[in-house]
């Protein structure tokens, strides 16, 4: 078969400048597949493999366990520093994620394929997998008629994955570059942690309580302002539907929370613009197009915790609809400022009353007559925007962490591409 003998990575350490190109070999050749079975159910703990934290346990991950524990015999033994690919597509891994087991033994599906280096020393291969090289064969080797959201191959087929392989030195001299990337970023993502937990304390703080009529924190100029004032929602604003018994073609699920337009959609504290497919308009809906300062609540949910989430829109927008997950609240900017309801509405004191009014069993519907009747309590136009004003300053050093990842991210996306020679040079590999 032919083989390009140049096979070697844009970029190269200085030490290995003059060494042997590298070559292509099949997983099998250098790691095992793993079939030991849970006999007996001797272990209990079950893992599972997600394409963004990797393999965990999956109660820890679900909150729950997924898997009838009192039958696990069939369930593969996976023990640390063992990989696994989980065939589920999914839009971070289009065809399914391939991860090293970091956490300890247990059980893992027996729709996962689990396998072991023979080398104990195989990072290099655990940053190979979050590559694309792979992805192609497994495209060619899939069927393609399989489950639209699961790769269907068999597991000797993916033991055949071709693989790159170079001198164990070189291997470990790019593993360890890219883990101290790796590390970078983990420590900057736990910083971003910090201040997330951080924003949330301060907002607990900075509202009052459900039986207080001032916070407890305060800013030293409204010490002397007296009671926050009590409003009822319905007296200061009024609500309005979404787009009845129509659905929109995709919508994004950020935050755990819905909030989708025609074309808009809306996350937790951010604006994203996605145009959708064209709908038909009923007249009587256009009344409903949404404005600036409109806050919009979950109405309904499979999960109790995301009915009532809110957004507020502090962008113009043109030609934009609420559909049926969610209602409108259009309020009065003169009691209520946009800037402090972005905020107010996601409190704890608010989403207590709104998981509180939520009813269903399979699922959960906020009535927008009873949300209505909560009662708020709100200080002075110029309180309200020393709140927001603070709690804004607070969201832009988060955006500034979160652009700060994301350029790390990019930065090693960037770097593995030379560290890692293009499978595709070579027409046939052995």
């Amino acid at each position: 078969m032919k083989k390009n003998n140049k096979l070697v990575p844009r970029l190269r350490f200085q030490e290995f400048k003059n060494s042997p190109s590298w070559t292509i070999i099949k997983l099998n050749s250098v790691a095992d597949k793993i079939t030991e079975r849970n006999k007996n159910n001797s272990i209990s703990k079950v893992f599972t493999n997600s394409a963004i934290n990797g393999v965990v346990d999956q109660e820890d991950y679900f909150d729950r366990n997924i898997a009838n524990k009192n039958n696990l015999s069939s369930y593969f033994i996976i023990k640390k520093g063992d990989y696994v690919y989980n065939p589920r597509k999914s839009t971070l891994a289009p065809f399914g994620p391939i991860s090293k087991n970091k956490i300890g033994t247990g059980v893992m599906s027996p729709l996962y394929t689990i396998f072991r280096f023979k080398n104990e020393n195989n990072d290099f291969y655990e940053q190979f997998f979050l590559t694309n090289l792979w992805h192609k064969y497994i495209e060619n080797i899939s069927n393609t008629g399989a489950r639209h959201d699961r790769i269907t191959i068999t597991s000797d087929n993916f033991m055949n994955m071709p693989i790159l392989f170079s001198s164990e030195e070189e291997q470990q001299k790019i593993a360890d570059c890219l883990a101290s990337i790796d590390e970078l970023i983990d420590a900057e993502k736990r910083k971003l942690e910090v201040l997330k937990k951080y924003k949330k304390a301060l907002m607990q703080k900075l509202f009052p309580s459900e039986d207080a009529s001032i916070p407890e924190l305060r800013f030293a100029e409204f010490k002397d302002s007296g009671e926050w004032e009590n409003k009822k929602l319905s007296d200061i604003g009024e609500s309005y539907s979404g787009l009845t018994n129509k659905n929109a073609s995709h919508f994004i699920d950020d935050c755990n929370a819905k909030y989708i337009t025609y074309k808009s959609i809306y996350d937790c504290d951010r604006i994203n613009i996605n145009k959708l497919k064209d709908v038909f308009i009923e007249e009587g809906e256009k009344q409903n197009l949404v404005q600036y300062g409109d806050a919009f609540f979950t109405i309904s949910s499979e999960t109790q915790d995301e009915v009532g989430l809110s957004s507020v829109l502090l962008d113009e927008v043109s030609n934009t609809y609420l559909n049926s997950f969610c209602f409108g609240f259009r309020y009065d900017f003169n009691i209520l400022l946009p800037e402090f309801a972005r905020y107010y509405f996601r409190s704890n004191y608010i989403r207590k009353y709104t998981y509180i009014l939520s009813q269903g069993i399979t699922r959960f519907n906020l009535s927008k007559n009873k949300f209505l009747e909560i009662i708020i309590k709100i200080p002075t136009i110029k309180e309200q925007k020393k709140i927001a004003d603070c709690l804004d300053s607070i969201d832009s050093i988060i955006d500034s962490q979160i652009k700060k990842i994301d350029n790390l991210i990019k930065h090693k996306k960037a770097l593995m591409q030379g560290l890692f020679p293009d499978m595709d040079s070579i027409e046939e590999y052995e």
